[in-house]
Order: C-alpha cells, then structure tokens, then sequence
C-alpha cells in the first residue's frame, strides 16, 4: 500500500471556490477503485485557525493564543499540524483499498500557503468555471433551500460574507496562485467536465499516475456501494449532484435565465473583464456584454476587494500574502524539527527558539498596550480641550443669567 508522506505525495487537493463544479468532479473520481474522496473534508482550515484568537466556551482564549503563537514556534506548530494530517488522511488509505486520497475543501484559498508549507508536493486540480455561472448557482441552491439570495445585497454587505468573498477575492486568489506553471497542478474547467467526463478523467487518472477504469463518469451507478454511500451521506455540496446519475450540460451558460440584469453588471464589474481572459472565458465574456449592452473595465473594483480583505482579516484573523503563487520548493524535512540527523534541531536550539518566541509576543503585548494607551489619552485630551472651550461661554452666561434675575433671585 503507498502512504502519504511528508511531502504529500498520493495527496491530492481539489481546489476551487464553492459552486464550481467539486462535488461532481470529485464524485466522479471517488468511482475509482484506488481514490478515497469524500464529499468535504476542511480540515486543515481548522488545524490552520488554533492560532487564531478566538473565544471558546470552555474559557482560555489568551492562554491558547499564547501557547500557539508564543510557546510554539512556527515550524513545531507545521510539524505537528502534518503529523495529524498525515495520520488523518493516511487512516482514510488503510480503511480501504485505495492508494490516493482526494481531499475537496473549495475554501482552502484561505490558507495557500500553509497548505503549501504542508504538503508542497502533492497534487492539486484547479477547477474554473465561468464566472457568472458561479453566481448564478449561488441564487439558484439558496433558492432551493428557501433562503433568499440577492447578489447585491451579498457584494454590497457591511459584514463579512464569506460568499461574497468566494466570489470576488478567493476567485482573483486562485487565479494568481496557479499563474505559473508548476508540475503539481493541473487545471480543468467545469464545462469540459461536463460536457466530456470520459476525456477529462483520463487526463486526471494520467496525471495522478493510475489508469482510467471504465465507467468512472457513470457515478450514479456505484450509488449503493459502500464508498458513494458515505459520499452522498454527508449531506454537503451540490444538492442536486444525486439528481442525476451521469454529468450534464443542463448548468452551462444558464446565468442570464437565474440572474438579475442589475446583478450580472454588478458582478461583471466587480471582478473586472480580466479574470475571464485569465480562466479561459474570453467568449463567455464577450457575450455577457453583448447581452448586457456593457464594455467590462478590465481591473477589479480595488476598494470592494480592500474592504472584504480587511472584513475577513478582522473577523477571522487571515492575512494573506498579495500575489501569492504556488510553491513546490518548501522541504519539509529542513523546516520542522526532523528526526533526521543531518536536519536534527537540537533541543538547546528548540528551547532558545521557544524563548525568542515567548519574548516577541510579550513585546507585541507592549506595543499593543501603549497604542491602546496612546488612543485613550488622545481620546482625554480631546474631550479636556472640548469642556476648556466652552468654559469662557459658561462664565458669560452665569454673569448673564444673574443680571437678569438679580442678586435675590427675584425677576426685576
């Protein structure tokens, strides 16, 4: 049986924002005899957030971030986080009979570059669609479901909205770190999966070095097996995926039928006509214009994309570097405290790390209690200077009010 290694090898990442076309592309691949894939996974946003300050409900929200961020140095929190993903994903191969585990969490956007640090060496699918069909999904399933969905409410919101955010920053993220070229990605566009399931799997299967087995695109026939069975049971992804038993071409090109005109130029101008040429929808592109009688600026709205960067970074803690791109260069083994000899950290050199940690976080605690302490001062001040300029107004009224009453206080 072939584990996952540390480098991520037999690892493979399904990577996209929602509404994309992950959930058929990976139950499709799950139909394969040596590929586990569930339904979602997200895990490792989890494994990434223990460094995040949030509350929890048993208390201790400044000792975790402590211990985290200041006990922990980065590459012993790495080293632990792809241990436990290691055992995780390697525990889902010995439960069957499968050399590759498929791993579809569309949000991993989020988190590049500590996937990257991760598993540099594992396999990653890039998976577009058009644009606006994306949108068009978002309306259509939160129809579905009963829950109102409007595009512009959603660009627009003063609060976080991470499916504003899939559609706009986490699209435009994608898009720049698959940008170069790199022998751990390939990329697939919904429409041809849809459209040529059998073409797109051989080339999947080739990439990821094992064979196309007949009838993999037919995944409503192994519905009952016990593999599709856990698949569909999770209840997450496209509801309407078990509608049908093969792909189809009944989503493409349908956003103009789901759609608002007003939405549709909204989102156009949101993420600007660049992004279409980027993926591959130039003619897709081309005819939304036509449709909508509009010529798309090529450059993103910047201020809407600062504002949703600064509403995730506040409300979940992410920073993301700008411009990011695929890196298959980090090597696990120099990084994090290795066994190895030849990479061995010493404990002496661990410990002084640790130290040299602990020491910047009570540093930054510094810095953040004499800026908490500048701004109340200021805020003091500004209100002393306000009562200060009223005072000489104050002393004219007083002389003004006792002139009018007289010394008794009887009305003259």
């Amino acid at each position: 049986m072939r584990l996952i290694d540390t480098k991520g090898s037999n690892l493979v990442f399904v990577l996209c924002v929602p509404r994309s076309g992950s959930s058929l592309t990976t139950v499709m691949l799950q139909n394969h005899s040596k590929i586990s894939a569930m339904q979602e996974m997200w895990f490792l946003l989890s494994l990434y957030d223990l460094r995040q300050r949030k509350s929890r409900p048993f208390g201790g929200t400044d000792i975790l971030h402590k211990f985290f961020n200041g006990v922990l140095t980065d590459e012993l929190f790495e080293r632990a986080c792809r241990a436990y993903a290691l055992e995780v994903y390697n525990g889902l191969l010995y439960s069957g009979e499968s050399s590759l585990v498929v791993d579809k969490s569309p949000r991993y956007y989020l988190i590049l570059e500590f996937l990257d640090r991760l598993f540099p060496e594992a396999k990653r699918i890039w998976l577009t669609r058009n644009p606006l069909d994306i949108a068009a999904s978002y309306k259509k399933v939160h129809k579905h479901l009963g829950d109102p969905f409007d595009l512009l409410e959603t660009l627009n919101s003063d609060r976080l909205n991470m499916k504003a955010v899939d559609m706009t920053a986490g699209l435009l993220r994608y898009a720049r770190y698959f940008s170069g070229a790199s022998p751990h990605a390939i990329h697939v566009r919904y429409e041809q999966v849809a459209s040529e399931p059998r073409q797109e799997l051989t080339r999947l299967c080739r990439f990821f070095g094992v064979e196309y087995e007949e009838g993999m695109e037919r995944y409503g026939d192994a519905v009952r097996s016990g593999e599709a069975a856990q698949f569909f049971s999770m209840g997450v992804g496209d509801p309407f995926l078990a509608r049908h038993a093969e792909p189809h071409r009944q989503s493409i090109g349908r956003w103009h039928e789901i759609l608002t005109r007003e939405e549709a130029i909204r989102y156009c101008h949101v993420i600007g006509a660049r992004i279409f040429h980027e993926l591959g929808y130039a003619e897709e592109l081309a005819d939304a214009e036509k449709r909508l009688g509009i010529t798309v600026p090529d450059d993103p709205d910047e201020q809407l994309m600062e504002r949703l960067s600064r509403q995730l970074a506040d409300a979940a803690g992410y920073d993301w570097q700008p411009g990011y791109q695929l890196r298959a260069d980090h090597d696990p083994g120099r990084m994090s405290v290795s066994l190895d000899a030849e990479h061995a950290i010493t404990p002496e050199v661990m410990r002084l790390q640790m130290m040299l940690r602990s020491l910047e976080m009570r540093l930054e605690k510094c810095y953040r209690e004499r800026d908490e302490y500048k701004a109340r001062y200021i805020s003091l001040r500004r209100k002393t200077d306000r009562l200060k300029a009223w005072i000489p107004f104050g002393k004219r009224l007083s002389r003004l009010a006792f002139g009018i009453s007289g010394e008794g206080g009887h009305k003259r």
